[in-house]
C-alpha cells in the first residue's frame, strides 16, 4: 500500500480517567525509539505520536476529553503529499475538525508515515511491544484506509432531529490494499471491508 496517505476511523469509550498513557493502538519494532507510532489519552488530552528514523509527527489537543458515558469518534486523515502542512495531517473528534493543539509537529512535504508500516507489529487497545498500558474503555468500528484521506462526515453525521454526532455503520470508503475494518457491532477482529486483513486475538 502506501504510507503518505491513510485515514484511520474509530470510536471509544473510556471507562475511567487517567494521567497515564492509555493506548488507542500503537505499532513498534522491539520497543526501537527510532520507529514508532502510537495515539493514547494522556491527562485526558489526546495525543498522536509517530516517529520514522529522523522524521516525528507529535501531535497533543488543547481540548481534554472526560466524558466516560458518551462515545468519541475520532479520525486522523494523513495525505504528506498536501503543499500547505496543516493540511498533511487532520484530526476529527465527533465529526469537528481539531485546530487547537497544544503542540503540533507536521511531517515534511510526501513523507512516509510509521502507522501501518508492514514492517512492525500493531496492536489496538494497548502498547505494541510488549502489550502493556492497556486503554481503559471500549472500541469500536475500527477503519483503515489505505492509501485514502477521508473527512468525519464519511463515516458519521448529525442527527437532524437530536444535533448527535452518530455512526455510519456501513461507510462507502475505499479500503485499499492494507486496509481493513474491524470491531464492527461486536469484538469480531474477522476484516469486514472485503480485503481478508484479518487480526489476531
Amino acid at each position: 500500500g502506501t504510507r503518505t496517505k491513510f485515514t484511520t476511523s474509530f470510536w471509544v469509550k473510556r471507562s475511567g480517567l487517567s494521567s497515564g498513557q492509555s493506548p488507542i493502538f500503537s505499532s513498534d519494532i522491539s520497543n526501537s525509539n527510532d520507529t514508532y507510532s502510537m495515539m493514547y489519552f494522556t491527562n485526558d488530552f489526546l495525543a498522536f505520536y509517530s516517529k520514522d528514523n529522523t522524521t516525528t509527527l507529535q501531535f497533543l489537543t488543547n481540548a481534554r476529553f472526560r466524558d466516560v458515558n458518551g462515545w468519541y469518534h475520532i479520525v486522523i486523515a494523513f495525505d504528506s503529499a498536501q503543499a500547505t502542512a496543516s493540511n498533511r495531517v487532520k484530526f476529527y473528534v465527533n465529526g469537528e475538525q481539531i485546530t487547537s493543539f497544544d503542540t503540533a509537529t507536521y511531517p515534511p512535504q510526501n513523507a512516509d508515515n510509521t502507522w501501518f508500516n508492514v514492517a512492525q507489529q500493531h496492536v489496538i487497545g494497548s502498547r505494541s511491544y510488549d502489550n502493556a498500558n492497556y486503554f481503559d474503555g471500549l472500541i469500536s468500528h475500527f477503519n483503515f484506509c489505505d492509501g485514502y484521506a477521508y473527512q468525519a462526515s464519511d463515516f458519521g453525521s448529525t442527527d437532524s432531529t437530536t444535533g448527535e454526532w452518530k455512526i455510519n455503520t456501513s461507510p462507502s470508503v475505499t479500503y485499499g490494499t492494507n486496509g481493513f475494518f474491524i470491531l464492527k457491532d461486536g469484538n469480531s477482529v474477522t476484516d469486514q471491508s472485503g480485503n481478508s486483513n484479518n487480526w489476531t486475538v
